[in-house]
């Protein structure tokens, strides 16, 4: 038996009873003629159609823009948001843009570091919203589940513990991430050791095409489910759906997360930290390091934070500890039991007894202004210049930076199995992550170059030739592609750092299914030049 996690907020429920005439009249009317004539007559397109004429257009442009950066007066605004109720509004949407000439931005309401769901370089775009779509059908006994793209991973998981205790799925810890976006460039989590990315564990999808079709997995051919399944299915449909296979876990799992200063034997502990996390630990356990800098005494300081999930009981993760990474002087009482959905909730920084249901509210707390990259760590830094790399992180202050652990499942994965290659050989994954609270372009430039000079001291410890690079943590630091004569050799810029040779693969595919290059964006895969 199946069941369906929907949660509509009022606001959404509201938004088509919202539409008039007059929000419309900014829209061209053989367009509006085209919707309702390619979508389904008992729920007509125009009625899920938002001009700025509208007065809840701009509620509903910034409800799911999470970068402060931009939602600017000189950010570019798309001439209208759909807001799709059914396949059919998104088959409208795509048959008719697509006669129209219009650009069509799918935003499914995750992080979106850079806002590509949103805005646009290109002239005459509009967004196609799918947060009605995120209905979460599970199949305990079967151990799969469908998630519709406008789901957050938060109702994933919700939907999942509703249905079982002992199954789970390998994704993001942020509860407020967009299923859609997630899953088409890989998807991580703290499972990843133990599972491998979300796409490792995807088995079918549901995509409507630039002609306008359904295709499910059997209809698009394996090259084209391949493609959506860790290249970015926004270069090639509108992904509707997405089939996911559950994987097992204990009822019991056991977290931790400790802090460390620099007088706390940060160096060592560092350095030690990097040389096991991925290579002595089992798949079953995965920490993360957080480096950031904070005053103590009115002195800029050193600070590391551990954060672990680890597949099995607390006295077996302390003793692994003490034997592995003693430099941590972790405790018994730092160990806590709990079962897999709470571990959710525990990594999400939820307070102690917070009910799941947390997991569905989508409004963050809090957006700020922001700025992201990403590296892969491919050997261990040696211990004189983890002192350095401190004490660079104190001069600048501002940026923190993320260890994410490989090793384990990711290790065993080929490269070319699914678009995202950074497999084998890598020790962890990079993020460099800024946050501020200032508006202004002053202190955008300030901040994100901090990030920048914390990207560049670290150039000799990252890969190399091409310095490679997260699809989900979107950068336009490393290649714009301005739709123009030289397309191809634009994306080859940032899709050799992406998908390295996976990059020529995703050409091919998308020469193929999409040859005008209709699904496109400022860092999609692009066609190629023969």
């Amino acid at each position: 038996m199946e069941i369906s996690i929907k949660t509509i907020s009022t606001f959404s429920l509201l938004l088509p009873l919202l539409f008039s005439l007059s929000s419309a009249s900014t829209v061209d009317q053989s367009f509006l003629r085209c919707l309702d004539d390619h979508s389904d007559p008992s729920s007509p397109t125009s009625a899920v159609l938002y001009s700025p004429n509208n007065s809840s257009f701009s509620s509903l442009l910034q409800n799911y823009l999470n970068n402060l950066r931009f939602n600017s007066s000189s950010t570019p605004k798309p001439q209208f948001i759909l807001t799709a109720l059914n396949v059919s509004h998104i088959q409208a949407a795509v048959v008719c843009a697509k006669s129209h000439s219009l650009q069509i931005k799918i935003r499914s309401g995750g992080h979106d570091y850079e806002g590509l769901s949103y805005r646009s370089d290109f002239s005459d775009f509009f967004i196609l919203d799918l947060f009605n779509l995120r209905a979460v059908d599970v199949d305990a006994g079967a151990g799969t589940a469908w998630v519709e793209a406008g789901a957050i991973l938060g109702e994933v998981y919700y939907a999942i513990a509703e249905k079982s205790a002992v199954l789970g799925f390998p994704a993001g810890v942020c509860p407020r991430v967009g299923a859609g976006g997630h899953f088409g460039g890989g998807g991580y989590g703290n499972m990843i050791r133990a599972h491998g990315l979300s796409v490792d564990n995807i088995v079918d999808a549901r995509l409507v095409d630039a002609r306008g079709r359904l295709l499910d997995r059997e209809a698009m051919g394996e090259d084209l489910f391949w493609a959506i399944t860790g290249g970015g299915g926004y270069s090639f449909g509108v992904v509707v759906s997405y089939k996911i296979e559950l994987v097992p876990v204990p009822p019991k799992v056991t977290v931790f997360r400790v802090t460390r200063l620099y007088t706390e034997n940060l160096t060592n502990l560092v350095y030690r930290y990097i040389e096991a996390a991925a290579t002595e630990l089992p798949p079953q356990l995965f920490i993360r390091m957080s480096l950031d800098v904070v005053n103590v005494s009115n002195v800029a300081t050193n600070r590391a934070r551990f954060v672990a999930m680890f597949l099995g009981a607390s006295g077996e993760l302390f003793s692994l500890m003490h034997q592995k990474i003693p430099e941590l002087e972790l405790k018994e009482t730092d160990c806590q039991e709990m079962s897999w959905i709470e571990s959710v909730l525990f990594w999400s920084s939820f307070k102690p007894g917070t009910p799941t249901t947390a997991l569905l509210n989508r409004k963050p707390p809090k957006v700020d202004y922001l700025k992201r990259k990403s590296d892969y760590l491919k050997k261990p830094i040696p211990k004189p210049d983890v002192e350095l790399m401190l004490r660079k992180m104190v001069e600048l202050q501002a940026p923190e930076l993320v260890l994410n652990p490989y090793g384990g499942r990711m290790a065993e994965i080929p490269s070319w199995a699914k678009p995202f290659p950074h497999r084998a050989g890598n020790i962890a994954k990079l993020q460099y992550a800024t946050n501020w609270e200032e508006g202004g372009e002053v202190a955008a430039n300030q901040y994100v170059n901090l990030t920048r000079q914390l990207f560049d001291f670290m150039t000799p410890y990252v890969s190399a030739a091409p310095r490679e690079a997260f699809l989900n943590y979107r950068d336009l630091d490393i290649g714009i592609n301005d739709n123009g004569r030289d397309s191809y050799e634009q994306g080859k810029v940032y899709g050799l750092k992406y998908f390295k040779e996976n990059f020529y693969r995703l050409v091919k595919i998308k020469t193929i299914v999409d040859p005008d290059n209709f699904f496109k964006n400022e860092q999609s895969i692009p066609v190629s030049l023969k």
